[in-house]
Formats: structure tokens, C-alpha cells, sequence
């Protein structure tokens, strides 16, 4: 049995989780509604303030799937009750972000600033060389950090670039002299 997969999912007050055909899970709560399609295949059922995953038999890909549908509901529940941040930091002389309404200016070391525009449903912050990525939806909020991470990956000799706060990078040493 899939130990993450036979979680039931508590259902916190104020949140709501409703099923439709085809496995169509829509989740509303203080900060949002979440929708999503999952395996028509798992069997998910709302049992008093408990959303519970099964699956039909024990083959491998209903057994990856059991798991990872019920991990994707888990972070839908999470995400409408608390959401997400991903905050990025920036390393180097001259590099800076700046906030312009729902555009994010970055300034990167090219010779010419980087633009991006926060997707729907997301929020950009910026404080001196931190970036905060905000929402509901966890795929949204790490992909759109991936976007502005590899605008200018942070380079492994001085550290420079865009990382996230948690990421830790190899650093290497440099050139030595002749011998």
C-alpha cells in the first residue's frame, strides 16, 4: 500500500471539496478556488471532513498514481488555506529587481533590463535582493520562480546570479599561477 497514497486529507473549516464527473476536483477557500482534472482511474471520496484516494488494483502505474493524486489534492487544500512563496535571492554588482505595478524589472548584468510579467493569479514582491513569489497554486508559484531563476542562473566561481534562498551552490576555486 502507498504510504503516502492511504493519507486520508483533513479538510480544514472554511474549505470545501467537490467532485465531479471524471474526477474533476475543485477545492474553495479563504484565499482562492483550485480546480483540477486527475486519474479518471483513482477512486476519490469526500467522507465527512476527510477527502480519502483508493485505487482499483495493484499494478505500478495505479500505484504511482495513488500517491501522486493524493498529494496533488493535499497541495490544492494547502494551497487555498495558507499558499505558497518561493523566495529568490540576487548576488552581484549591479544586479537588482524592481517592482513596476504587475511587472517585475530585473537588471542582470545584459544590456538591457529583463521584464517579466507576473502571471495571473501570482504576486511578485521585491526587498533589496530578495524576490518573493506568491499564490495558491504550488506548480505556478515554482514554475514562474524557475522563470526568473534562469534568467541568470547564479555561476559556480563567485557566486553571481539569481538562486533561491534554500539552494546551496558548489562554488569552485578559480585560476591558480604559473608554476
Amino acid at each position: 500500500m502507498s504510504r503516502i497514497g492511504k493519507m486520508p486529507i483533513a479538510i480544514p473549516a472554511g474549505v470545501t471539496v467537490e467532485l465531479a464527473e471524471n474526477n474533476k476536483v475543485t477545492v474553495k477557500g479563504p484565499k482562492g478556488t483550485l480546480e483540477r482534472v486527475l486519474a479518471p482511474q483513482m477512486e476519490i471520496k469526500v467522507e465527512g471532513n476527510e477527502v480519502v484516494v483508493n485505487r482499483p488494483n495493484d499494478l505500478k502505474q495505479m500505484k504511482s498514481l495513488h500517491g501522486l493524486t493524493r498529494t496533488l489534492i493535499n497541495n490544492m487544500v494547502v494551497g487555498v488555506t495558507q499558499g505558497y512563496e518561493k523566495v529568490l535571492e540576487i548576488n552581484g554588482v549591479g544586479y537588482r529587481a524592481a517592482k513596476e505595478g504587475k511587472k517585475l524589472n530585473l537588471t542582470l548584468g545584459y544590456s538591457h533590463p529583463v521584464i517579466m510579467e507576473d502571471p495571473a493569479g501570482l504576486e511578485s514582491s521585491v526587498d533589496q535582493n530578495r524576490i518573493i513569489v506568491k499564490g495558491i497554486d504550488k506548480e505556478k508559484v515554482g514554475q514562474y520562480a524557475a522563470e526568473i531563476r534562469s534568467k541568470r542562473g547564479p555561476e559556480p566561481y563567485k557566486g553571481k546570479g539569481i538562486k533561491y534562498a534554500d539552494e546551496v551552490i558548489r562554488r569552485k576555486a578559480g585560476k591558480t599561477g604559473k608554476k
